[in-house]
């Protein structure tokens, strides 16, 4: 790669990285492109050379932000420690802007797609992590559990344990710890 394809992609990164800042600040719609310009430390002018306009910055963000967010999930299969300590540092630390992003669903197209690819994302990674313990179960007990592995690791459990009920990190680990364990416990054994 030449030194200004390199410099080039560096200057898109960091335009990225800003505006990705700027949504744990702020609702997606009170993000301004001359906002995202000076936390990137370019012009307005740069940052559309970049991306033409606010929604194409905001289609490379949303790709740019999946991304992150995949490598931050990264689980081993089957330990349900491991996905829980995962889950739990990736609410703490995006939690917040998960929420903000959830909050404006329902009035941003945008937001409402992010969301719902949220959703199915967070399913697939919970069909991922505790395959062995879901597959030797019948489809229907299969589609139970995988439901109440949902919940058990969905944002609004982090948000009603750390937030609502002010625990603690370590104490809410511990009880969405108990619920996946009993979830795993009671299931219905397989034919």
């Amino acid at each position: 790669m030449t030194a200004r394809a390199e410099a080039t992609a560096r200057t898109r990164r960091r335009i990225l990285q800003a505006a990705f800042d700027l949504s744990h600040e702020k609702m997606s719609l009170e993000i301004v492109l001359s906002d995202v310009a000076e936390r990137a430390g370019v012009s307005v002018q740069t940052l559309l050379r970049h991306f033409g306009s606010r929604d194409g910055l905001f289609d490379a963000l949303d790709q740019f932000a999946r991304d992150e967010v995949t490598d931050e999930r990264a689980t081993p299969v089957g330990d349900a420690e491991a996905a829980l300590d995962v889950i739990v540092e990736h609410y703490e630390r995006r939690g917040d802007m998960v929420l903000r992003l959830l909050a404006q669903e329902f009035s941003d197209e945008r937001a409402r797609a992010i969301s719902e690819r949220g959703r199915l994302s967070h399913r697939k990674w919970v069909e991922q992590v505790f395959a062995p313990q879901l597959e030797p179960h019948p489809v229907d007990a299969h589609d139970m559990l995988t439901d109440l592995l949902v919940v058990a690791t969905d944002i609004y459990t982090w948000k009603l344990l750390r937030r609502d009920q002010g625990l603690e990190r370590d104490v809410a680990r511990m009880r969405v710890m108990y619920l996946i364990g009993a979830i795993l416990a009671s299931a219905p054994k397989g034919q």
